[in-house]
Parts: C-alpha cells; structure tokens; sequence
C-alpha cells in the first residue's frame, strides 16, 4: 500500500488541476477556423449555419463548447473548428439542463 503524505498529495492535486485548467485553454485555442459548409465533414453531417430545425441548434447541443453568449464556438463533431451558435448538423444531442 501507497503511504502519502499530506505535502505530495497537495502537489500532485495541484499540478493536476493546473494541466487540466491549460489542456481547456489549449483546446480553445486550437480551434480558431470558422467550418466552412464545404468541408467533408461538415457535408457528412449536413451542417447549416442556422437551424431550420426547431428547438434544435448547435448552442444547446451537448457537443458545444465554450461560453455560452459567443457567436461562434467550438464543438466535439468538428475538432480545430468553430461552429455558429445558431447552427445545426445531424450529431446535434440535446444538452442537459
């Protein structure tokens, strides 16, 4: 069995947190393309800039990222890329309240 001390515990937890804080801004980071409705997947996915899909557009899709608020946001389907809040594709999967 593992003995640690109070003074390892604290460091490895705060490193932990301090790579999970960055890997989320890394992550934001890399996505600064806006989709382009030409892009594979985006056509594989029948992505639109704005939904004609009632009740259904991308700012509340489980798949978004980002603060809530800005036009344009990350999403899991489209990694590197920015979708439009009002958008919508067929990966769209409601957000839980």
């Amino acid at each position: 069995m593992n003995n640690v001390n109070r003074r390892d515990f604290l460091k490895l937890s705060g490193s932990t947190l301090i790579g999970l804080t960055l890997g989320g801004v890394a992550l934001n980071a890399n996505a600064q393309e806006k989709l382009k409705l030409d892009d594979p997947t985006a056509m594989a996915l029948k992505y639109v800039h704005k939904s004609e899909v009632e009740g259904k557009k991308c700012s509340n899709c489980l798949l978004i990222q980002g603060e809530d608020g800005q036009e344009w946001r990350p999403c899991g389907a489209f990694p590197g890329k920015l979708v439009n809040a009002n958008g919508y594709c067929s990966a769209w999967a409601l957000k839980p309240s």
